[in-house]
């Protein structure tokens, strides 16, 4: 991506039923509201595309479920960014679908409209499961969603599946076997997480939810899988063939600046970041960011590109945050390589997957007061 690019996000915070683990914004809105929405994201777009020159290479339409949105719809909003936003002729367009709110003429109509980039929410091929998560549709729907896209001309296809579901270890395997008979361009694969609020936590007493060693046992496997394949690990949930990483969304590991278009949106934009608050009627009333405290700096830098295969330079800390820093940080980098947890050549440390597993503990360790207190 250019250095002064800018990525869009817009929100489309309509589902036909809300997922059980699910805590994104989302809800059932009116058609009166629906069309009230789609018109305040228009006035949205011209005003922010009036405050800045700078080229867009990625565009994600996110959710809830954008597909709830009809075809033409979809567009409008997409001729509106043109309208608005200078649009590089090779943007990534991203969009995600449900399988069960779309068909081939769907596909083929956003496909000719621009949209060039597809994420499909299949979860699982084990039907039980699906609907154990609320999901609206049966595995056949997303195998015939998925060549119906293929059949509309998406060449840039990514699936999301869901790990350590309350579910037979047998499950896992059918869908990691499933999927790679599908063999597309991407994949997202996400552990289950219980967010406060959601149907999914309220049954957290009763369901056989996997144990630790259960999660890292899916995670390891599905690693393994999908590297077997010839998929690039790229990011510690996110899996593509040669050249299909998420342009957009590597734009958030990599500190690159967005702008986000709805309630619970976030951007960071002319180095400033903010939101969205999570009400549709607030939005539509009255769309008002909120500025968060500026990010940056070394929690930032390594936070990101720990999730990323790239790693963290050493040079680059050196440069920005001393070498005191530097030399705490190889310090604790050889540590790391001992327990297989990272590789380290004296310049980049990237994680195993073993030490994606852990991801969060060794960012933690990283910006403890116990490592700088050792500065």
């Amino acid at each position: 991506m250019l250095a002064n690019s800018l990525g869009l996000y817009i929100h489309v915070p309509f589902c036909q039923k809300k997922c059980a683990y699910c805590d994104f914004y989302s809800g059932f809105p009116t058609k009166e509201t629906q069309e009230a929405y789609i018109k305040t994201l228009i006035n949205e777009l011209e005003k922010w595309g009036g405050l800045t020159d700078r080229p867009v290479d990625t565009i994600y339409f996110g959710g809830g479920t954008p597909s709830c949105l009809k075809a033409n719809e979809m567009l409008l909003l997409l001729s509106a960014v043109y309208n608005n936003f200078k649009v590089m002729e090779n943007a990534e367009i991203s969009c995600e679908v449900n399988p069960d709110t779309v068909d081939f003429n769907y596909l083929k109509t956003i496909k000719n409209g621009g949209i060039n980039r597809l994420s499909i929410g299949v979860q699982s091929a084990n039907d039980n499961a699906l609907k154990l998560l609320g999901r609206t549709h049966s595995f056949n729907q997303s195998v015939e969603c998925f060549k119906s896209a293929r059949q509309a001309g998406f060449n840039n296809i990514s699936v999301d599946i869901m790990l350590a579901l309350p579910e037979e270890k047998s499950s896992l395997n059918t869908t990691l076997l499933e999927i790679g008979k599908l063999s597309p361009e991407h994949i997202s694969a996400y552990m289950l997480t219980l967010e406060e609020n959601t149907a999914l936590f309220k049954k957290k007493e009763i369901l056989p939810f996997k144990n630790d060693e259960e999660y890292s046992e899916e995670y390891l496997k599905t690693c393994a899988f999908f590297e077997e394949k010839g998929y690039i690990h790229y990011e510690v949930s996110n899996f593509c063939k040669k050249g299909y990483e998420s342009r957009h969304n590597s734009r958030y590991w990599q500190g690159s600046e967005y702008i986000g278009f709805g309630p619970s949106a976030y951007s960071f934009f002319e180095g400033k970041r903010f939101h969205y608050n999570r009400n549709l009627h607030e939005y539509i009333k009255n769309p008002t960011p909120v500025y968060d405290e500026d990010g940056g700096g070394i929690f930032e830098y390594i936070m990101l590109n720990l999730r990323l295969k790239d790693g963290i330079k050493n040079s680059v800390l050196k440069e920005n945050f001393g070498k005191r820093f530097s030399k705490q940080f190889i310090k604790k980098a050889e540590f790391l390589k001992q327990l297989n947890l990272c590789v380290f050549d004296g310049e980049t440390l990237y994680l195993t997957n073993q030490g994606m597993l852990v991801s969060n503990q060794i960012i933690t360790d990283f910006i403890s007061e116990e490592f700088y207190e050792n500065i």
